[in-house]
């Protein structure tokens, strides 16, 4: 899994003052979205998409809201108070929607590389990405997060994963 690195004078993220859990997730300035390939099977899936959200949780402040109580006093850790689409798109999309997003400064990328899912060893998954040019490197998921317009734009009308 790798992350595109956002320049240091750009932070994508929600402030402090702009975080309100009684909004919309459509009324949220920042828009959050994962992108798998469709073409994996269910567990691959899963698991591309929860490795790509990973990064981004750390990276992007703001994006969990706080964590829920439940009647008996059970803590539930917060969830993206302002939404996550789990979409779907080809390998060739993949590769095309994070060349885009990459380009942009006021969004955040974060890929799961296909070698995350073909190695067992941690280094071997450095080597082997080290080893491929950006452009020939296939994804199994892209987590974005930017303005909602432009985030919009970069993924077009792709399906809600199935």
């Amino acid at each position: 899994m790798s992350v595109v690195n956002v320049p240091s004078e750009t932070t994508v993220g929600f402030a402090p003052e702009e975080i309100d859990f009684s909004l919309s997730t459509r009324q949220a300035r920042l828009k959050w979205v994962v992108v798998v390939d469709a073409e994996l099977p269910p567990g691959r899936a899963a698991n591309a998409a929860v490795c790509a959200a990973a990064p981004t949780v750390t990276a992007v402040p703001g994006l969990l809201g706080a964590a829920a109580t439940d009647q008996e006093g059970a803590v539930h850790p917060g969830l993206p108070w302002a939404g996550c689409s789990v979409l779907a798109a080809d390998s060739a999309t993949l590769r095309t929607i994070r060349a885009k997003a990459a380009a942009r400064p006021d969004v955040f990328v974060a890929d799961v590389p296909a070698a995350a899912q073909s190695t067992r060893v941690y280094s071997d998954f450095i080597a082997a990405v080290g080893d491929t040019r950006t452009e020939d490197i296939d994804y199994c998921a892209l987590s974005i997060v930017g303005p909602r317009n432009p985030v919009d734009k970069i993924v077009g009308k792709l399906p809600l994963m199935s």
